[in-house]
């Protein structure tokens, strides 16, 4: 139950959010695009006070993983990448009221449809600072108004960007709030976000790792866009080019083991274990990760540690892989839709036909051929910047940027028709 001030609070965010939501839907292309220049100029001339605050919030954590810490924490060329995809954002297609599809009917009634901001979006998100700011642009630029809980561990980080944004809205004639942060770290303030707040939210979309998105879709009353884990998979075909194997299954694990689109798991065509399986766990060995491997995989490299069925479930975040080797491609997306999360998978083959029924036929938000799973990111997509990877099937799938934060509505133009 919410204490009386914590209730006043969040009864202040959800009166102020939709008139700003309103607000927003109308905003011109050039005042969204002047807030998201403003807020890129300000967090590089602010670069110090929010490395500052970042260290100190990272230093107290430092009991936590290393991947957790990774998300924790800002460093100067991750404070120019945010700038960076502030203006990336601002420099895309505003996709209010653009155009989806026209027709007409024999009556001479004509339909447009176009696309429309959802509202207002409530983000809950935990360790992640830069989610601050990626969620509040493409919010912002799909004419909407949101609501940031962030975590508690990169709270006075997550608070201090969002001022910073609030002041770049203000500076370009927008509603600062149209971005809120929820200022407390008492826990029952996402209960309150997860209830709607009495129609003030319209979307909830959680970041964060998996007690906190089956929270999130086991409690919320109103619309959820989430992802789950990504328990993501490297396949490597019997027709892999072996540098593109080795390249690509390091890539893909160790660039940075604790985001999602990190690879778990490495399939490896059975026709080409003993090719392929040694120079990759060589490469993956000096980078120091520890794989785990099914029976055929240690009975070409002994010094792989026997995996367990869980070990194909689980997302590690962290330097550890394992290993499968399986029947040819069919195999391959069988082990995928029995132990994936349909996030992202990629196939290493020259024959394409081989890539094309992968490509086909495994149902993941992102499948990639010859090219690393780390790519599973808005940046890389071009949309900027990313809210998460939705992995459902309903609305958006993949990179969560300006355009999955639309709906849309249908005009109809008539000249004096009525229905028989």
């Amino acid at each position: 139950m919410m204490n009386v001030s914590l209730e006043k609070l969040m009864a202040h965010i959800g009166a102020a959010a939709r008139p700003a939501a309103r607000a927003m839907g109308e905003a011109p292309s050039e005042a969204k695009n002047a807030a998201l220049s403003n807020a890129a100029s300000m967090i590089a001339a602010r670069a110090d006070e929010i490395l500052r605050v970042n260290a100190s919030e990272v230093a107290a954590a430092k009991a936590l993983s290393p991947a957790f810490l990774d998300r924790m924490r800002l460093t100067r060329a991750r404070i120019g990448d945010i700038a960076a995809a502030l203006e990336t954002v601002a420099s895309l297609a505003d996709p209010v009221g653009a155009t989806i599809r026209k027709w007409e009917r024999p009556n001479g009634l004509k339909f447009e449809r176009i696309r429309t901001p959802i509202g207002v979006i409530a983000v809950i998100y935990e360790s992640r600072p830069n989610v601050t700011i990626d969620a509040a642009a493409i919010a912002i630029k799909a004419g909407n108004a949101a609501i940031l809980r962030g975590g508690s561990e990169c709270f006075e980080t997550s608070r201090l960007l969002a001022g910073i944004f609030r002041d770049a809205l203000r500076a370009a004639g927008l509603p600062e709030d149209a971005l809120q942060f929820v200022d407390t770290t008492d826990r029952a303030a996402v209960g309150a976000l997860l209830s709607g707040m009495d129609g003030a939210v319209d979307l909830v979309i959680p970041r964060g790792g998996k007690s906190l998105v089956e929270r999130v879709q086991k409690d919320a009353r109103v619309a959820v866009l989430s992802h789950l884990d990504g328990v993501c998979h490297v396949y490597l075909d019997r027709n892999a080019d072996q540098q593109k194997a080795i390249d690509i299954t390091v890539n893909s694990k160790m660039r940075r083991t604790g985001v999602c689109g990190a690879a778990e798991t490495l399939l490896i065509d059975i026709a080409a274990l003993g090719r392929l399986l040694p120079p990759v766990a060589a490469a993956l060995k000096t980078v120091k990760c520890e794989l785990r491997g099914d029976a055929a995989a240690c009975s070409i490299d002994p010094s792989i540690a026997k995996a367990s069925d869980e070990d194909y479930y689980t997302e590690y975040l962290a330097p550890i892989l394992s290993i499968a080797a399986v029947d040819g491609v069919e195999d391959a997306i069988a082990h995928i839709a029995r132990y994936g999360s349909s996030h992202t998978e990629t196939i290493v083959t020259e024959d394409a036909a081989t890539a094309g029924r992968f490509l086909r036929a495994v149902d993941s938000a992102i499948v990639l051929h010859n090219a690393s799973t780390q790519f599973a990111d808005g940046g890389e997509f071009g949309f900027g910047a990313e809210i998460g990877i939705a992995t459902g099937r309903l609305h958006a799938r993949g990179p969560v940027g300006v355009e999955e934060l639309t709906s849309y509505k249908t005009l109809v133009r008539g000249s004096g028709q009525v229905r028989p």
